[in-house]
């Protein structure tokens, strides 16, 4: 997506030392909503034959970019939620999610009552680095019995690996901006 990729180059900022790639001036602290409906438009594009009938994803950057698709493909959107929380239903499916950029590992959750066998899910997400929060959604779709129509991911860091393991696995992964590496001076290279 030339939108997302031009944005990046002339927002986004690296991290001396890291492979963090900071997008957080549009993306997942301040969000541009007119970014996130060209962002949802496109996916709504890439999947339009994949009779979507849920929007999953994690709290809580990905949050934003389900609303969006979730109104482009006119479907409710679940997120996974990282804390245990008295609100929270017992009935859950829950699976462990490490973090690379947090450092830690948690548990994510979704009330039995909001995926079913009967859905097929979209996830979607911000970035695609090690691929563990989207096998931790992975693996909640396929406890509910669902059907995993696809993965669409914002930014996939495909110098992290974790998007050939989840194809690998026969998920569909979409990237809208694909960064094949960040060199020594910090720049970022699109593949």
């Amino acid at each position: 997506m030339k939108e997302l990729v031009d944005r990046i180059i002339k927002d986004g900022t690296t991290r001396a030392g890291t492979d963090i790639v900071k997008v957080d001036n549009f993306l997942n602290h301040q969000v541009d909503p007119f970014l996130m409906r060209d962002i949802a438009l496109e996916f709504k594009k890439i999947f339009a034959e994949e009779k979507i009938t849920k929007i999953l994803t994690i709290e809580a950057s990905g949050i934003a970019i389900a609303s969006f698709a979730a109104m482009e493909f006119g479907v409710p959107f679940v997120f996974a939620k990282k804390h245990n929380a008295r609100n929270l239903d017992d009935d859950v499916y829950s699976a462990e999610v490490y973090s690379f950029t947090k450092m830690t590992s948690y548990v994510i959750r979704v009330a039995k009552n909001y995926l079913s066998a009967d859905d097929r899910v979209l996830i979607v997400d911000d970035f695609l680095a090690n691929g563990k929060a989207l096998e931790g959604l992975l693996s909640i779709v396929k406890e509910a019995g669902a059907e995993v129509a696809g993965c669409g991911v914002v930014i996939e860091k495909a110098y992290q690996k974790g998007g050939d393991r989840i194809r690998s696995l026969g998920y569909r992964v979409e990237p809208l901006a694909k960064i094949k590496e960040i060199t020594e001076e910090g720049q970022i290279v699109f593949d």
